[in-house]
């Protein structure tokens, strides 16, 4: 119950009970992930390439909601030497100095598949090209970073296949600073069977948020983990400064810190986050303006 009220002030930042969430907003308020790309939820065809063409394939099913589920399999772990990409279409990163890849996937243990010793592997490897636009050109692996080698937390095996047991992985990885309108990914197989279920990119934001009578804007975090962002906050209506309002937007997109606030202005009484006007009689009282005021 002490979390849903946390939640309801800090989303969309109005309380019943605003002394309760304020003892704790000094720790942080709720970060917004903008996903840029996800599988799971295109509709149509990925459209991603293949290189070479019997390397990865792509495979469509249905669930049980008649929705496309978009997987990429390779499994030529019989044969050595295997140089198989798989890449994405243009991704505009937008607002993000940082992304987030998130990928799901399930991997065989090598040992449960009989004569491929020196010829199975049990990783993949992600590598990303920045670009402003997207391109036609030939694929060029020299022209991609590489992120990271991905390895499998599970493996399945002979028998998990037997026993339809699905081992399902996933891994998050950073990327960043990213300095282009845009980039593209690309995976690269080296003799793993794999099967790639989805595919997930996103930034974090520091979102709108009203606090202390002040709103802050959507704010985008530093790549730089130890780097605050330092906002000012404005007052809302009918409110005025009395120490300049701000917050802090760290790297994972969580307001951190608030300083200063706003006040009511005079004729104005705070209630529930807003600045309400006071009865004609109680704004004559507190500015001692009586014989203005009707009996």
């Amino acid at each position: 119950a002490f979390q849903l009220q946390i939640r309801s002030f800090l989303c969309p930042f109005r309380s019943q009970q605003p002394t309760v969430a304020y003892r704790v907003v000094f720790l942080c308020l709720f970060s917004v992930s903008v996903v840029l790309l996800d599988t799971t939820s295109v509709l149509g065809e990925l459209g991603w390439k293949t290189y070479p063409i019997n390397g990865w394939d792509a495979i469509t099913e249905m669930d049980e909601h008649n929705r496309p589920i978009h997987t990429f399999q390779v499994c030529n772990v019989m044969e050595p030497n295997q140089n198989n990409w798989l890449r994405s279409n243009w991704i505009s990163r937008q607002a993000a100095q940082k992304i987030y890849v998130e990928l799901r996937f399930t991997l065989r243990d090598c040992n449960s598949i009989p004569w491929v010793s020196g010829t199975c592997k049990e990783t993949f490897n992600l590598f990303y090209q920045e670009m402003d636009e997207a391109h036609g050109v030939k694929f060029k692996p020299s022209q991609y970073t590489k992120i990271d080698t991905i390895a499998a937390d599970e493996s399945f095996t002979q028998m998990d296949l037997g026993d339809r047991i699905l081992k399902l992985n996933t891994e998050v990885r950073e990327v960043g600073p990213m300095t282009k309108k845009g980039f593209y990914l690309a995976f690269q197989d080296i003799g793993a069977c794999i099967a790639l279920v989805s595919v997930r990119v996103y930034y974090k934001k520091c979102p709108f948020t009203l606090m202390n009578l002040a709103s802050f804007p959507d704010t985008v975090p530093r790549v730089d983990s130890s780097s605050l962002v330092e906002v000012r906050g404005a007052c809302i209506d009918h409110a005025e400064e009395r120490d300049t309002p701000k917050l802090f937007c760290g790297a994972d997109g969580d307001w951190l810190v608030p300083l200063g606030r706003c006040v009511c202005s005079v004729g104005y009484e705070e209630i529930d986050g807003s600045c309400v006007g006071k009865s004609l009689k109680l704004l004559c009282f507190s500015l001692k303006w009586l014989n203005t005021c009707s009996s």
